[in-house]
């Protein structure tokens, strides 16, 4: 698909081919955001002459977001609210965001106003360089030094190690992508952090920009250290898919390898004290404890791996989503 690159406006003007749009916002417990990012949206792509729909997907929100998006979506045609059962977390709504998505350019962006929408028709226009997804770079980021920029830099070295897609920010939620690419992304548990990386997997071609970030105007931050844990767990899982998922005899079969030369050699050695020397080698506790820790790891580890990839079979051999929808409010889902 081969587009014209839109024109950044500062004046009004209808260029010759503009992309139709769908902006994704995840929303979750933002009310007092909504009304603000939604015109910003709106005027920024309006300027520009593009066609769109902001796509909502609230999250099971308990502020009071779900009753205005209700009315915001019946009051405006630009604007099609998603509004799933419960609290699925961020992932699964950006999926349900992508599902319903239209048009040939996909944006996502955070509810809390921190992402600035004034950005997105610089991503489009980089987006049609060549590119199948830009991300966003939160350069000037205006959040807490210690609890949220020191672990972000960290994490963003230590994915950009284990994947080899290398960025300054994985972290920020504003991104372009070509839609048949997002159409190709089957996100799982808290993966969409690593989106870069599975569009990479997808053999997609990755921009970054730099983007603008603000304080946060309402509310609380919804993240902290505690998802450190779970980001390192989804790491695993996308480096074993980037490496060994067309071929997982590789890591299995050299692991089992490994340990069988291990026990052959402790064996062997067992067998010449036994034999050779005469000595008993049946009380020894530590061997047996030795023995019983890695078996046990190595299982562990290897059932998880292998959960992973039967739980992606079993959703995609079934259609099965991740999300409930209790609702769609809006019309012209085809119009965008």
């Amino acid at each position: 698909m081969v587009i014209s690159p839109i024109a950044v406006q500062q004046e009004p003007m209808v260029p010759v081919s503009t992309p139709s749009v769908s902006a994704v916002v995840p929303i979750y417990n933002e009310v007092e955001s909504l009304p603000h990012l939604i015109e910003a949206i709106s005027n920024i792509l309006t300027l520009n002459c593009i066609t769109y729909k902001i796509i909502c997907v609230d999250d099971g929100s308990t502020d009071g977001s779900t009753e205005l998006l209700r009315q915001i979506a019946a009051t405006r045609r630009d604007v099609v609210a998603i509004l799933l059962r419960r609290n699925y977390g961020q992932t699964p709504a950006m999926a349900a965001g992508f599902k319903y998505a239209q048009g040939e350019v996909i944006v996502s962006l955070d509810a809390d106003l921190q992402n600035d929408p004034a950005d997105i028709p610089i991503l489009i226009n980089k987006l049609y360089e060549g590119y199948d997804l830009v991300s966003g770079w939160r350069k000037n980021r205006q959040d807490a030094a210690l609890s949220r920029l020191l672990p972000s830099k960290i994490a963003n070295w230590l994915i950009g190690q284990v994947t080899g897609v290398k960025l300054h920010d994985y972290g920020c939620s504003l991104k372009a992508y070509r839609a048949e690419l997002a159409a190709d992304l089957n996100l799982y548990g808290d993966l969409h952090r690593f989106l870069p990386a599975l569009a990479f997997i997808e053999g997609a071609k990755i921009a970054e920009l730099p983007v603008r970030h603000h304080a946060r105007r309402f509310g609380s931050s919804k993240y902290g250290l505690g998802r450190t844990l779970r980001v390192l767990m989804d790491l695993l899982t996308i480096w074993f898919m980037k490496k060994f998922l067309t071929r997982p005899m590789h890591v299995f079969g050299g692991l089992g390898m490994i340990l069988m030369l291990g026990g052959i050699v402790i064996g062997g050695y067992l067998t010449w004290i036994k034999l050779g020397l005469g000595e008993s080698i049946g009380d020894r506790p530590l061997l047996i404890l030795v023995v019983i820790l890695l078996l046990t790891g190595l299982q562990l580890f290897c059932f998880g791996l292998l959960g992973e990839l039967l739980m992606r079979t079993y959703h995609e051999s079934q259609n099965r989503p991740i999300y409930r929808v209790r609702e769609i409010i809006g019309t012209n889902l085809n119009s965008v």
